[in-house]
């Protein structure tokens, strides 16, 4: 029986991070299809989709009678997003601080935070703590469009332009006029070319195969989810671990695969951003909506080791991280290696803690 229970979580997770990124081709193509704005992509689309795994699992174990394996999975995967991910994302290429993440985006992760903490300060989540969490990610949602919307749209957009002219200024500066000038052209040619004779051909299909990754990838995501909450309670019962433990670990590391992926990728290409950005997202997302949906669903009784080890390891590495970002910022500096290497240092003492609770 250890075996199957085994199995089903390894397949899941890899159907799980699969179906994700089905579920967010699909709603980015749509979105595009119908000309939703691209700050609206970021907000609502990119954030839910790399968060979706935790919503589903948590959502269906809250629903299956597991309430802590939802805890546990939101929280565990908030700290594996910021001291794993974000910490081997930062070792492979340092990310570039900008103001608008130390002056809104950083703060906002750390009032949340507290709140999720002061929420839990008598060992229980109930439906009204659900619902307020559920209030204020509209209101977040809501200013993060605002904001978007003040600041022109295109804060990242601008950024990569800028340091594309740079380079191509560096590199070729007697040329790069006419060649831009050249490019311009054809570019605006082949735009009506495209517009007059091929559009209206592509719509549908397009519509049609964003629909149907849509579909797929939430379906997936529902049947990978059903199978990883069975194998890790199976687990958590023939090992005589909690489901706590088990979110925390196993589910917590296996639904922050798209997060760590999209990240590893983005820092490949040299969107440095871009995985900062995702992963404060992510961790807000988790916060509000996982842990808001499953308690209106089912209210939570926590173990109070939640509080005192699990939130409080939150809390401080989300500490930790709004004072590199505000120091790399203020000495101009970018958020390095040396920054990444102390995440991943917290991250191994954090799992050394959690293993030595689970043995006493």
């Amino acid at each position: 029986m250890m075996w199957l229970a085994a199995l089903a979580i390894l397949i899941g997770l890899a159907i799980l991070v699969w179906s994700a990124d089905v579920f967010i081709d699909g709603a980015t193509a749509l979105a595009k299809k119908f000309s939703v704005p691209s700050f609206l992509i970021g907000v609502l689309i990119l954030g839910i989709g790399t968060s979706a795994p935790e919503m589903v699992v948590s959502v269906l174990a809250a629903i299956e009678g597991s309430p802590e394996l939802a805890l546990g999975n939101a929280y565990g995967s908030n700290i594996i997003n910021i001291a794993l991910v974000l910490g081997a994302t930062v070792l492979i290429s340092p990310i570039i601080i900008r103001r608008g993440i130390v002056k809104r985006d950083l703060p906002l992760l750390l009032l949340i935070t507290v709140i999720a903490a002061w929420q839990l300060r008598d060992g229980t989540l109930s439906q009204a703590d659900g619902i307020v969490l559920l209030i204020l990610l509209v209101a977040v949602l809501g200013l993060q469009i605002i904001m978007s919307i003040r600041e022109g749209y295109h804060e990242h957009e601008d950024d990569m332009v800028v340091a594309s002219a740079d380079s191509e200024h560096s590199n070729n500066l007697e040329h790069s006029n006419n060649l831009e000038h050249s490019n311009n052209l054809e570019h605006l040619n082949n735009l009506e070319h495209l517009n007059n004779s091929e559009s209206l051909e592509k719509l549908e299909p397009s519509v049609t195969r964003g629909l149907v990754s849509l579909i797929i990838g939430m379906l997936m995501l529902v049947a990978s989810s059903r199978a990883i909450i069975w194998g890790a309670v199976e687990l958590a019962t023939l090992w005589g671990l909690s489901e706590l433990i088990i979110g925390l670990t196993i589910v917590a590391v296996g639904t922050s695969l798209p997060e760590l992926v999209s990240s590893l990728s983005a820092a490949r290409k040299g969107e440095h951003d871009m995985a900062l950005g995702n992963i404060i997202g992510s961790n807000i997302f988790n916060t509000l909506a996982v842990v808001g949906l499953a308690t209106v669903i089912a209210p939570i009784a926590a173990d109070p080791v939640i509080l005192s080890r699990d939130v409080m390891a939150m809390g401080v590495l989300t500490i930790l991280l709004v004072t590199l970002c505000v120091f790399a910022f203020k000495t101009k500096r970018q958020f390095g290696r040396t920054s990444g290497a102390t995440l991943v240092l917290f991250f191994m003492g954090y799992t050394a803690w959690l293993i030595q609770s689970v043995s006493m």
